[in-house]
């Protein structure tokens, strides 16, 4: 099995976890690493031969902007105090601790390579935390929370693993020019996205074709990232200050068809690229056994005690954290996301996983300094790495969701009914405001003034039903009854028609384009 064919398993696994993990209720980045890590001790499964350097660029780009999709600006405006707590404070608190701790066990560990190590296992992976959180119905806030941790937490943790590593191979650190390095690599970053997320948000608009726009869509988080790499800025924050910024600028509300084709394609890449991703991480675990020489359970005594320091920091730092969030939180604060019990704060704690990007760093670690000296402690340094990655993110991926059952956390369901209400309502007065303005430049017939009135409520009470009194309820649950049966006998009918086009197409003397065309009229006929 060569490299090409490792990558063809990779997705054809990615696509078969998803049922699997559903029908064996278990995350699926969890289920795919377990998967990657039996198949790597395979004797025909080759070793993984992907440069260390491009797994970041190949694999965070797409997952973080299709996560972007999922929130909105506002959403990290009105976070904002939570997100630095936990995605700034939280990261760099972590980084000195494992540093402490490693630096103080880990025999010829110099303080900069332990602060490298600190800052690679002290982001939670972003993706492995919002694909458990999101399947396992928590409150929204909590899957907010964690998601805003999630996306801005590696631009922390890679500027301060990339100013460690450049202590160590250069040999020469300066906290002014690391602070300058910081500053600036944060200001580039914005920078470059903003531009860059103005730019396609331009050529979308004149685009038009929604086939053109989601290919668009698929270059910019990759041009974001190595543009902002190449002048010296962060890419993560680069490709998170892209997706934010297209996100709040979206394209003209009544293309149906563009938003329909983006959300599928971005569901898609997110399930490929998520399943490659995890699956690596098992498939690595081979290579860095290799590297054990004997030392297994010295290593991975010391690995424990990193990942015991990981998880400990995290829980001592999100107790008392929520208590100040929880006595800061006011009345102003009211779109503000913050857990509302301990045990939603013991969730929060337990989400904790690490996952893709700690991975791509610790393998992305130098193999030498710019003396032609080996990097210091490297396959240790590789090691513990994998046993904090393995360890929380089997262990708390596969107990979260016992976890949550056991507290009882829930989604607030009331407070969705009342939102979801309340846009019901906005519809519904949106679409009658719309008719009346129709009506003051153009007479309209009063059966049809009357039809498209009787529209504007049924727009919101297909939404919530609720809006209407209950006389109105049961007329519309009538009408809606009807139309259901409509729309079933619709579709068979429509059904046969694709049927019948799509047989024409094997027919000698047929065109194929024609037939297509034909056949994508129906299609959309089918959606509306």
């Amino acid at each position: 099995m060569d490299q090409l064919a490792l990558l063809l398993a990779l997705l054809f696994g990615a696509v078969l976890t998803v049922p699997l993990a559903d029908r064996l209720d278990l995350p699926a980045p969890v289920l795919m690493t377990l998967a990657g890590a039996a198949v790597a001790f395979l004797p025909f499964v080759p070793a993984v031969d992907i440069p260390p350097e491009f797994i970041l660029p190949l694999v965070l780009p797409p997952l973080l902007y299709a996560a972007v999709q999922r929130t909105s600006w506002r959403q990290f405006a009105a976070n904002v105090r939570p997100i630095l707590l936990l995605a700034v404070a939280l990261v760099l608190v972590t980084t000195v601790a494992v540093a402490s701790v490693a630096h103080a066990v880990v025999p010829g560990l110099p303080v900069a390579a332990a602060i490298a190590l600190g800052a690679l296992v002290a982001p939670p992976d972003p993706i492995a935390a919002t694909a458990v959180a999101g399947r396992l119905g928590l409150p929204r806030r909590l899957v907010s929370i964690l998601e805003g941790e999630g996306l801005f937490n590696d631009v922390t943790a890679i500027v301060v693993y990339h100013i460690a590593i450049a202590a160590v191979v250069s040999g020469v650190f300066s906290w002014p020019a690391a602070a300058a390095q910081f500053v600036l690599s944060a200001a580039v970053a914005v920078v470059v996205g903003l531009a860059l997320g103005w730019l396609s948000n331009q050529l979308m608009s004149r685009l038009g074709d929604a086939t053109l726009q989601v290919g668009l869509s698929l270059m910019v988080p990759y041009v974001s990232y190595v543009l902002a790499e190449e002048l010296y800025g962060s890419g993560v924050l680069a490709v998170l200050t892209t997706a934010l910024f297209l996100a709040e600028r979206a394209a003209d509300p009544d293309d149906v068809m563009g938003r329909l084709a983006g959300s599928t394609f971005w569901q898609i890449v997110d399930t490929l690229v998520t399943g490659v991703a995890f699956g690596l991480i098992g498939l690595e675990l081979r290579t860095v056994l290799a590297t054990v020489d004997g030392r297994f359970l010295t290593l991975l005594g010391w690995g424990a005690l990193i990942t015991a320091v990981v998880v400990g920091v995290r829980l001592c730092w999100l107790l008392p954290a929520t208590w100040l969030a929880q006595r800061l939180h006011t009345r102003r604060d009211y779109a503000e996301d913050i857990p509302m019990s301990w045990r939603e704060t013991v969730v929060m704690w337990w989400s904790g996983m690490r996952g893709v990007a700690s991975v791509a760093l610790a393998l992305a670690i130098p193999l030498l300094t710019d003396s032609g000296a080996p990097f210091p402690a490297r396959d240790e340094i590789v090691f513990i790495a994998f046993v904090v990655i393995l360890a929380t993110l089997v262990l708390q991926g596969l107990t979260l969701p016992w976890l949550v059952r056991r507290l009882g956390v829930r989604p607030d369901a009331e407070a969705e009914h009342e939102l979801e209400h309340s846009l019901a309502l906005r519809a519904a007065r949106a679409a009658r405001h719309r008719l009346r303005e129709i009506e003051e430049v153009e007479e309209l017939p009063d059966d049809l003034a009357e039809r498209l009135l009787r529209g504007a409520y049924e727009v919101g009470a297909r939404i919530s039903p609720d809006i209407v009194d209950e006389e109105r309820r049961e007329w519309y649950s009538h009408r809606a009854e009807r139309a259901r049966i409509f729309r079933r006998v619709q579709r068979e009918m429509l059904s046969a028609a694709r049927h019948e086009v799509l047989a024409a197409r094997s027919e000698p003397g047929t065109n194929p384009e024609i037939v297509d065309r034909v056949l994508r009229r129906i299609d959309v006929r089918s959606l509306r």
